[in-house]
């Protein structure tokens, strides 16, 4: 019976920089919340599930590398971030300033805010879902995930000025 999940996913060091305590916690909580439920189904690979991923960044291309649940290959794409740039770029200065109103005890604020944050969110996700679209099948709430943990190595590349 197929099992179309992640029971794994690690997120290669590498592609990783220092965050703030903020994205931190956002990209542990994106991956328990992805490890508890999820829907992920590459489309091409005779394997049935359950499956592990390596998320990493390597050259300005996001790559997804799917194993078996034993760490045997399934498929590995390689998506450029382009087009994912503006929106990462906009969701952090969305979060900096949520953050900034919630150390600011800015209480009138932070719905608005918030509201933006999770608009930009979505528009990640939906680029997401479109750029895995024919390679990897995922649903709405595991692509929102995967977008949290895929601005933690834009976080990166945006302190090299690249973002």
């Amino acid at each position: 019976m197929p099992d179309h999940r992640l029971v794994s996913i690690d997120v290669d060091a590498e592609s990783l920089s220092a965050t703030t305590s903020d994205i931190d916690h956002e990209r542990k909580v994106a991956m328990h919340d992805l490890l508890a439920e999820n829907s992920f189904r590459p489309c091409e690979a005779d394997y049935e599930g359950p499956y592990g991923l390596l998320l990493a960044e390597r050259d300005g291309r996001l790559v997804f590398d799917v194993k078996t649940e034993d760490g045997e290959p399934v498929a590995a794409h390689h998506l450029s971030l382009s087009p994912l740039k503006k929106t990462i770029k906009d969701y952090f200065m969305l979060c900096e300033t949520y953050y900034d109103a919630v150390r600011g005890a800015m209480p009138e604020k932070l719905e608005t805010i918030d509201m933006a944050r999770r608009a930009v969110h979505d528009e990640g996700t939906r680029t997401l879902m479109e750029r895995l679209e024919g390679k990897i099948t995922v649903d709405f709430d595991t692509a929102r995930r995967l977008f949290t943990l895929i601005c933690s190595f834009s976080m990166r590349a945006s302190n090299r000025g690249d973002v």
